[in-house]
């Protein structure tokens, strides 16, 4: 016997489905100190922190991620287009905010290839060397560019640019809005950032050939780039060649040592580290600044600037630019945590990770910072080297301040094409991402598609551009998903109470005369039209055919009804109507075992044209619409489903709902899907209860109790 919970002429009471609103807000010290250790995580841990189980791994991590935070830093503030002690504030701020503020305990915050990348095209777009050309006669053009200046503007745009990028974080982390990385998927991430990586490689190439190719902007900038540097490779300082290959070199060959005795070796060799000191000593004894004309690093100032605010003017120009990052480096830190969160069972907040990195920035753009994220290849290093907790990320600082403090001035005399090679290196791990291609091709060649697609993107149309549609191809590959999703016929499995589909499971059996309907997807608006299609495809029950013929017939009986009334007045006007009226009829309606309809009355008409028609039509009764995909209905589905009830029903056949859940019920009853033609009888909560619902009203019109028993089979 059927269970309907959704009883026909009751109504649902939306108070039971209704969630309990938030209680007026209480300050208490209790709903304090949750609050406080919610926002702020290091009150949580850092009371509970054990020096004897976490202390020497968290300071050996520490230390030796600090060490590569100083060659990284100098590094990726190159690719920013600022100074590299720029870099080295930006290793020191973010880093113990996060250590506040954080709920990872492996990533490292700081400096990011890509994201430094972004921030470059930004500080290079708005503050081109172009509008820092002043008179000189040192220059054999008469122009020389203003470095001092151009450097002070660039470091305002960026700093500008990672404010407006933390408040975009922070204001959404405090709307709980840390699933907005879900939407850029993981293949859309590596091909962008493999895109990303190739840009850092062209804007490089200036530094190893120690060349000064034009600066462009736009589409096909990267082809444009490397057209230049192609151009100007006569012009290839040598000096700065040899120092470029024998950096890269060595480099190579200690990090390959590293990676292959990584078992072996109790810390990685700090080969970035040894790189910079032996080149800053080679660039001071021989002067390869002064007599070789090697670009260095320049002056860097000792100690800590005092915070800033940055230039608000700025904000109207860069909200794009900062959105982008803001998502982009959310999307890689998330991601990174959540991959070192799984592997060592503890949970990563998501709207606390996206507050989190919005103060890192949002502070760090006071203190002449700029944006940062997570960097892979130092978290792999703190994870290996023992890092157990985020106490090795403040340990890190510190050494960043040290250096800051006390060592800055010693790394003047540093050749830039060095901190260029250490950015080459770094970028291995994103360039073996294009390893993912063939196991996309041989598991989902959509997300093969948007890997493609996003690469070629952030290659052709700039970081910028390239993200936007990238995103947006992504999304459409999404909603062609829904659009065009697979729809099944249910068969039952004898014994059990499972429904699966049909022509994949050979011993599922259709039930005789009730078609169970599933849709792989959700409904909405795009879907609904293409739903209702696939139903009448896959039941055979064409209802706008059968619409046609039934009206077609009811004319047709209206004319031979009023055509039968008018013979017989005739008739009757000529003959005795009891005797020839009887007689006519018993000779003209019966031939040879067949009806003539013309010469019934309006009644048995009627009658007999029901019979007729129900005989006629498809051996379909029910229809059984499987919703347990379903989790919202819009106004479109709604009148959808509306119609599917109402002409199947015109159709003499009836259609159920089964699956639903208690949101999409309450959907229904406030769009007024239940009314008189629709009862609530007809939703059903699984869709056994449905088929034997139909079963039942269907065996009441069964004569043969052999045809009984073989439909209801096991049901009863």
């Amino acid at each position: 016997m059927s269970r309907n919970p959704f009883k026909e002429g009751e109504n649902i009471d939306l108070r039971f489905f209704t969630p309990k609103r938030n209680m007026p807000f209480r300050c208490s010290v209790p709903q304090l100190k949750r609050w406080l250790l919610t926002w702020v995580p290091v009150l949580s841990w850092l009371p509970r922190y054990s020096i004897r189980e976490d202390g020497l791994g968290d300071l050996i991590a520490g230390i030796s991620v600090g060490i590569m935070h100083l060659p990284q830093g100098m590094a990726y503030a190159l690719l920013a287009s600022v100074p590299p002690v720029y870099g080295l504030y930006t290793s020191f701020y973010p880093v113990l905010i996060y250590f506040i503020f954080g709920t990872s305990r492996h990533v490292s915050i700081g400096t990011f290839a890509v994201i430094s990348m972004m921030i470059g095209s930004v500080t290079e777009r708005l503050a081109p060397d172009a509008h820092f050309l002043v008179n000189g006669t040192n220059s054999s053009s008469g122009f020389y560019i203003n470095e001092a200046a151009r450097d002070t503007y660039r470091v305002q745009v960026a700093t500008a640019s990672t404010l407006l990028t933390g408040a975009f974080q922070v204001v959404l982390g405090m709307m709980r809005f840390g699933f907005v990385g879900t939407y850029l998927s993981e293949p859309l991430v590596r091909g962008y950032t493999t895109g990303a990586a190739a840009h850092v490689v062209i804007s490089q190439l200036k530094y190893l050939f120690g060349v000064s190719p034009q600066r462009h902007n736009g589409p096909l900038e990267l082809i444009y780039t490397l057209v230049d540097v192609c151009a100007l490779l006569p012009q290839t300082s040598v000096p700065t060649l040899v120092i470029s290959v024998v950096s890269l070199a060595v480099l190579i060959l200690v990090k390959e040592i590293n990676s292959i005795y990584s078992r072996k070796l109790p810390l990685p060799i700090p080969i970035e580290l040894l790189v910079i000191i032996a080149a800053t000593l080679t660039s001071y004894y021989i002067h390869l600044g002064d007599i070789h004309q090697v670009q260095v690093v320049g002056e860097i100032p000792s100690g800590l600037l005092p915070p800033a605010m940055p230039d608000r003017g700025l904000f109207s120009s860069l909200v794009g630019d900062a959105f982008a990052v803001a998502v982009v480096s959310y999307a890689i830190s998330i991601s990174l945590g959540k991959t070192f969160a799984l592997k060592y069972g503890y949970k990563v907040d998501n709207n606390q990770e996206l507050v989190a990195l919005g103060l890192s920035n949002t502070v760090g753009g006071f203190f002449h910072c700029y944006s940062v994220t997570s960097s892979m290849s130092r978290s792999l290093v703190q994870e290996s080297t023992g890092g157990k907790t985020q106490m090795a990320g403040a340990i890190s600082a510190v050494i960043v301040l040290i250096t800051v403090l006390k060592l800055g001035a010693l790394f003047e005399e540093l050749p830039k094409a060095v901190l260029s090679t250490i950015v080459f290196v770094n970028l291995k791990g994103m360039f073996k991402q294009c390893a993912d291609l063939p196991l996309l091709w041989k598991t989902n060649r959509v997300d093969l598609l948007v890997w493609v697609v996003t690469f070629a993107c952030t290659l052709l149309l700039n970081l910028d551009v390239g993200l936007a549609v990238s995103v947006t191809f992504s999304l459409l590959t999404v909603i062609l998903r829904t659009q065009r999703p697979k729809y099944y016929v249910l068969g039952w499995l004898p014994g059990t109470e499972l429904y699966v589909d049909a022509q994949t499971y050979a011993e599922a059996k259709e039930i005789l005369g009730i078609t169970i309907f599933r849709c792989s997807s959700f409904l909405y608006h795009a879907n609904a039209e293409l739903y209702r299609q696939a139903l009448e495809e896959k039941s055979g029950i064409n209802v706008n055919k059968l619409l046609k013929h039934k009206r077609k017939r009811i004319a047709k009986e209206k004319r031979e009804a009023q055509k039968n009334r008018k013979s017989k007045q005739l008739r009757n006007c000529g003959s005795d109507p009891c005797t020839d009226s009887a007689s006519v009829g018993q000779s003209e309606c019966v031939a040879n075992g067949n009806v003539n309809w013309g010469f019934q009355d309006e009644e048995d008409t009627c009658a007999t044209s029901t019979r007729i028609h129900m005989s006629s039509q498809s051996s379909t009764h029910s229809v059984i619409l499987d919703l347990s995909t379903v989790g919202f209905v819009d106004t479109v589905t709604l009148k959808m489903l509306k119609n599917i009830v109402r002409d199947f029903g015109e159709v003499d056949v009836a259609v159920y709902l089964a699956g639903c859940q208690v949101c999409v019920v309450q959907h229904l009853e406030q769009g007024g899907f239940f009314s008189e033609g629709v009862c609530k009888s007809k939703v059903f909560p699984t869709i056994h209860d449905a088929v034997l619902h139909c079963l039942m009203l269907k065996g009441r019109e069964l004569q043969n109790e052999c045809e009984l028993e073989f439909v209801f089979g096991s049901f009863c």
